[in-house]
């Protein structure tokens, strides 16, 4: 695609960078048929290709409405198109780019800004989202249909994890909302790892990776939470961490991406590649282990929701799935699964009525094949799958420990 960028946007930090995107898109369109809002609304603006062309059309100087805003708000950033594209556009990062542009140009309405505020101040603080979680809890009968979705329907209580053991080691993300929304999950995987010689532990400083913050177009706020975070983490690292799991998928795939964001920070690159190059989702690490030995026999019929933060950004697709067919679970067949479920972060929050839809058509193809169960490998999606209220929604790693159990 040919550019011309304005002298104000060759000024970017990011421009080179913009300019060489933009140039690498041939037009071809193969990313709007495999785009989830392109689908469903059927507007070229509302699809990879369209939204590729307000961003030239941004950093050409060209002028830039609130419309240009909303179409590229509806991205959901699921990556799918990259996954699609036939020339390598590196889509994500030209839609982060031209994000933040627009931000600084186009002002937003009061409420739309103190929604994702609002956001930014709750999401990345665990103890801040326990807390209203609680509040939720004891008020969901007063609340709005849409907010009592965002409410687990049970209280998990964590079982106990195992003591630090083992020779091998290694750290573990807690996350912002994990703690809260299922605070089995990490206990289930540190469990399921201490039976095969791993202790996990819990990373320092472990709560948001950034992501959060990031995608809400405060992203000076997101990479500064990461050097915090590798600042934390590097004296276990140098202690002899093998790795640093993630066991949710968005939080795997933005710190896999620490290494390219923070590339041009002299203090920060070397490690920050060093912590990307760590960074394995808890699929990975399995996979790599000899789980047949703990081999449950288990015939359980189940469908796996494949995240794109996991299938896309990650391009583990297949991978959970093979665990669990070496366990002995029955997977059945998942139409479409390569399409987005429409949680992508703070997306169900921030334009509900989409997410709402994309739901829909995802627990469709997901209960097709009458599963007994839905499991996914990503809190976000875990939570607005299972808000529908239809077939129950767990984290795959504990059915694996029931499993064993």
């Amino acid at each position: 695609m040919q550019t011309n960028l304005s002298e104000q946007a060759k000024t970017l930090p990011r421009a080179d960078e913009a300019e060489s995107i933009l140039r690498s898109c041939v037009h071809c369109g193969f990313c709007n048929a495999t785009c989830p809002t392109y689908q469903l609304l059927g507007n070229e603006l509302d699809g990879p290709r369209g939204r590729i062309y307000l961003i030239k059309q941004l950093l050409e100087g060209q002028d830039v409405t609130e419309k240009t805003q909303l179409h590229l708000d509806r991205c959901l950033t699921c990556r799918n198109c990259e996954t699609t594209c036939p020339s390598g556009v590196t889509y994500h990062t030209l839609l982060d780019i031209g994000r933040a542009e627009l931000e600084r140009r186009v002002s937003r309405p009061s409420g739309e800004r103190l929604l994702r505020q609002g956001l930014k101040q709750v999401i990345p603080r665990p103890a801040v989202f326990r807390t209203l979680l609680k509040a939720g809890r004891l008020a969901r009968p007063l609340l709005p249909h849409s907010l009592q979705q965002k409410i687990p329907r049970e209280v998990v209580t964590p079982r106990q994890r195992p003591p630090a053991r083992h020779a091998r080691r290694m750290l573990i993300l807690e996350g912002c909302v994990q703690p809260a929304l299922s605070p089995n999950t990490n206990a289930a995987a540190a469990r399921v790892l201490d039976r095969l010689g791993i202790s996990l532990v819990a990373a320092p400083q472990s709560g948001c990776c950034g992501a959060t913050e990031y995608h809400l177009n405060a992203q000076d706020a997101g990479l500064e939470r990461a050097r915090r975070n590798i600042d934390a983490w590097w004296p276990a690292i140098e202690a002899g961490a093998e790795a640093i799991i993630q066991t949710a998928s968005g939080c795997g795939a933005f710190v896999k991406e620490y290494g390219h964001l923070l590339r041009n920070d002299a203090q920060y690159a070397a490690k920050a590649a060093r912590v990307s190059e760590l960074t394995r989702d808890l699929s990975e690490v399995l996979s790599a282990e000899p789980i047949d030995a703990l081999k449950a026999g288990s015939r359980k019929r189940v469908a796996f929701h494949c995240p794109c933060t996991l299938q896309h950004a990650q391009k583990l697709g297949g991978a959970v799935e093979g665990i669990l067919e070496r366990l002995g679970f029955d997977l059945t067949q998942v139409p479409d699964a390569h399409l987005c479920c429409g949680s992508a972060g703070t997306y169900s929050i921030t334009q509900p009525e989409l997410s709402t839809a994309l739901r829909n058509r995802k627990l469709d193809a997901l209960e097709s094949g009458r599963p007994e169960l839905i499991v996914t490998a990503n809190i976000g999606c875990q939570t607005h799958l299972d808000g529908a209220g239809r077939t129950r929604v767990r984290h795959w790693i504990e059915l694996v420990e029931d499993a064993l159990q």
